[in-house]
């Protein structure tokens, strides 16, 4: 055997009716590749510009504050006054001063480093995934469905300025995911490794890791530690899904380190004062409470289902799922495998049927009822708006594309498996209208993605001519300044209050160039 064949390149066989070359097949194996390279190129290209837009972010609403802690207080400065007069975020303020500190540059540079991060994160999550099933992972494909789940997660949702660009929202609800999906890829390089101070060092790491996450967003430690209890569950050895306690173990000092990180963020003196600032309501777990925040779930769900291009997800995960079966070697039609072909999807699983299935249904009840810890933390934090805030919706937003992609790869490998050698042609019927789903569904991003970006120059241009502005004037003298809103994203600018003394967003702009005050202008 040729070593392309070896690899999986050739799926017919000499005795084949149609030659390697020609016919269904051929057409198969070269559309698959083609769709790869189609879709990382127009994902790819909306990301690109996501990215490109870091260049024109100005400050707005927090990132007054937050630049002038960090230029005047330092890391441990703005740490500390986190803890004490913010809201208890230790690790958000912490990310925020390293961010801030170095001036206006990490802005800009945040929403390239999270792309580049959560694209490695889940290319190599979806390779582990992939050798799970028995198939060898194409990275073309794998790259092109981790660039398809970002723009759908930057831009399908109604905040796309603030998922991607506006640097507190993003420290607070987007880069906890990345940081969990690397979590998720040291369990997964630890737990079973030979070395027992590798294995020790992966437990440390779950613990300090959750620990920081709990102080960094409240959102995310709800979901991501529904997410570790019910796996944790699930890796009992009793039903022998794990055969050691290794996973139940890591799982739980997950779980600890969020339960820990919130219980420090909750008592602190900055979460007290804040809770004191908020007027009288029902208790959380009230019946009226309980109705309202449901139905504050509905709404959101409303607005989730209501974008159709996150089916993308799902068509992207297909065609991932049969690029994966195109390079793996499938024995010919009515041959039994050799002894070195690769096992099929869960061939050897000591687990029982009930345990796999309860994995494979894992994601829902971890989208479902995480979206409703969100919507309860939501209307408890903000009030009967608080449903509103959808850069929060990350939190589970991105659990949801990763499902909907994982079903599409399953149901892509096990259609692919069947009809890659004998019928290429409903496969490749079939990686035509994942192709064409998630091309549309890109499509329908770029309308959205042009008004983020002529919305995001505009105000740059206007922002640079007023801070030189500002900036000559307080370098004259001046103590009280005029300041024109440039409303972006609907975030708070100066001036958001007719009362001035509760315009914290006056206040900091003030303190970041240096004057008594300011006026509007």
């Amino acid at each position: 055997m040729s070593t392309m064949a070896a690899e999986g390149e050739d799926l017919v066989t000499p005795s084949s009716p149609t030659g390697p070359n020609t016919g269904p097949r051929h057409l198969l194996r070269t559309l698959l590749p083609t769709a790869a390279a189609t879709l990382a190129a127009a994902a790819g290209a909306l990301l690109a510009v996501g990215c490109f837009l870091g260049l024109y972010i100005r400050p707005t609403s927090d990132d007054w504050c937050a630049a002038w802690k960090a230029r005047d207080l330092g890391v441990l400065g703005i740490t500390a006054d986190f803890y004490t007069t913010q809201n208890g975020r230790i690790t958000n303020a912490f990310l925020s001063g390293l961010l801030y500190g170095g001036g206006p540059a990490g802005t800009k540079i945040l929403p390239t480093l999270i792309t580049v991060s959560l694209t490695a994160a889940l290319v190599l999550l979806g390779r582990r995934l992939l050798r799970a099933l028995g198939h060898t992972p194409p990275l073309l494909a794998l790259t092109a469905c981790a660039l398809a789940l970002q723009a759908l997660l930057y831009f399908a949702g109604t905040r796309s300025y603030q998922v991607l660009l506006w640097a507190p929202a993003t420290i607070s609800h987007t880069v906890p995911s990345v940081i969990g999906l690397w979590a998720l890829l040291l369990a997964l390089a630890t737990v079973g490794h030979p070395r027992r101070a590798v294995r020790t060092a992966g437990l440390a790491g779950a613990l300090l890791i959750g620990f920081a996450l709990g102080t960094l967003s409240e959102p995310f430690a709800l979901v991501s530690g529904l997410l570790a209890a019910l796996t944790a569950v699930l890796c009992l050895p009793r039903l022998r899904l794990a055969t050691t306690w290794r996973p139940f173990t890591w799982c739980l000092l997950w779980c600890a380190g969020l339960a820990l990180g919130l219980a420090v963020l909750y008592t602190s003196p900055g979460a007290r004062w804040r809770r004191a600032q908020q007027p009288e309501k029902p208790p959380l777990l009230s019946t009226a409470e309980l109705r309202a925040t449901f139905e504050d779930w509905l709404r959101m769900w409303d607005t989730v289902t209501g974008q159709w291009a996150y089916l993308a997800a799902a068509a992207a995960g297909l065609l991932l799922g049969l690029a994966a079966t195109l390079r793996t070697p499938h024995p010919a039609p009515g041959a039994r495998p050799g002894p070195g072909a690769a096992p099929g999807p869960g061939a050897g699983a000591g687990a029982g049927r009930t345990t796999r299935a309860a994995l494979l249904l894992l994601p829902l009840p971890v989208v479902i009822l995480g979206s409703f810890a969100v919507a309860a933390g939501l209307r408890s934090g903000y009030g009967p708006t608080g449903w509103t805030y959808a850069r929060t919706w990350t939190s589970f937003l991105l659990p949801m594309e990763l499902a909907l992609c994982g079903y599409g790869v399953l149901l892509g490998a096990w259609a692919g498996s069947r009809s890659a050698v004998r019928r290429p042609a409903a496969a490749a019927a079939a990686t035509t209208a994942a192709l064409c789903l998630t091309l549309a569904a890109m499509a329908s991003l770029v309308p959205h993605l042009q008004q983020l970006t002529t919305t995001t120059v505009a105000r740059s241009i206007a922002w640079d001519a007023q801070n030189t502005r500002i900036r000559a004037e307080a370098a004259r003298g001046a103590t009280d300044v005029g300041y024109r809103p440039l409303h972006i994203a609907s975030l708070a600018e100066p001036f958001f209050t007719a009362d001035y003394d509760r315009d914290w967003v006056a206040a900091c702009v003030s303190r970041w160039y240096g004057v008594d005050r300011i006026h509007r202008r």
